[in-house]
């Protein structure tokens, strides 16, 4: 039978654990675990010359994604609609978004451009950019040997330029630039274009909620309550997400304040839904957080994959530090 064959290389303790798959794109999808290839109710159709691409699965703190080398051009080398079909969890390989690391433009580095799980496109991600950063590092060093450390990247987003520095202790410490703060630039409705939308209210699901909004090169609704662990997010976030007053949606962080220097946070993505963290979200929470009088301008904020530290320096620009971890590499093969 022709075939065509899809590689799916796990890094676990030994980092050798390498599986072959025979599928065909239009028939099978792919599925790698400590469990192995699990296949289920596909035929077989005869190969046609299948393009494959290489990519690599990263995480920050469980917010996940698939890394692709796309610097040889500047646009993606997928569609959007493809980058659906590869983020789905059961039939795809599983992710919260696809990152395309381009060629860089004024006077960047290189460009960063993603497409989340839905097929939209956000302005940029503070969780994917560290994994950006990481890869990006891996990537030049294939190229031209290890990356001396601390070195940052100058990278060019939808959002801004953003600046991300490797440590030597592993972490990735970013200059995510001044938060925007005025109603028109965020944007929403919820007050006029030239004013700050601080402790305003907004009725969801039939309920008045005290929100405060915060762009970080993308949108964000903050809103503190007394348990995080109470709020019904999956119901919640979809009608934040597209209330009417928010013109391009908007990301919802809920906040519990634990105490000054320590915040807590959920969050619904626009775009993804649920996920175990989101970077810009924690650094539009703390500016929340300080423009409410409720926290310190350095804190870390935990959240369900894990914590940040978030820092508004006295120069208004936000700084986050955390993690990225490489998960496993692979090839996909596609019939276009």
């Amino acid at each position: 039978m022709p075939e065509n064959r899809g590689r799916c290389r796990s890094l676990g303790s030994s980092g050798s654990n390498v599986q072959t798959l025979t599928f065909s794109d239009a028939t099978a999808r792919l599925g790698c675990g400590d469990g192995g290839i699990g296949l289920s109710k596909m035929d077989i159709e005869p190969s046609r010359t299948p393009m494959t691409l290489q990519f690599t699965k990263y995480h920050g703190l469980g917010n996940d994604f698939i890394l692709i080398d796309n610097r040889h051009q500047a646009d993606p080398v997928l569609s959007q609609e493809q980058a659906i079909a590869w983020c789905d969890r059961n039939f795809g390989i599983g992710a919260d978004g696809v990152i395309f690391a381009l060629p860089g433009q004024n006077g960047a580095d290189y460009t960063m451009r993603i497409f989340n799980s839905d097929g939209s496109e956000p302005e940029m991600c503070g969780n994917g950019i560290r994994c950006l950063a990481k890869f990006l590092a891996e990537l030049e060093g294939a190229d031209r040997g290890a990356v001396a450390l601390p070195h940052t990247y100058k990278i060019h987003t939808l959002g801004g330029l953003i600046a991300p520095q490797l440590q030597a202790d592993g972490q990735v410490k970013v200059d995510m630039g001044e938060p925007i703060l005025l109603a028109g630039q965020i944007p929403t409705t919820l007050a006029a274009a030239t004013d700050k939308v601080v402790n305003q209210p907004v009725v969801v699901a039939d309920q008045s909620w005290q929100v405060t909004c915060v762009s970080m090169g993308n949108p964000h609704c903050i809103t503190f309550v007394e348990d995080v662990a109470t709020i019904p997010l999956a119901e919640l976030g979809p009608q934040f997400e597209h209330q009417s007053v928010f013109p391009k949606r908007i990301n919802t962080e809920f906040i519990q304040v634990v105490r000054p220097d320590y915040l807590k946070m959920r969050v619904w993505e626009r775009g993804a839904g649920i996920t175990l963290a989101c970077g810009t979200g924690a650094c539009a929470s703390l500016v929340a957080g300080v423009l409410n009088g409720k926290c310190d301008r350095h804190a870390t904020v935990e959240l369900p994959g894990g914590s940040l530290e978030i820092q508004w320096a006295t120069d208004n620009r936000v700084l986050m530090t955390g993690p990225a971890q490489k998960v496993f590499t692979g090839r996909w093969a596609t019939d276009s």
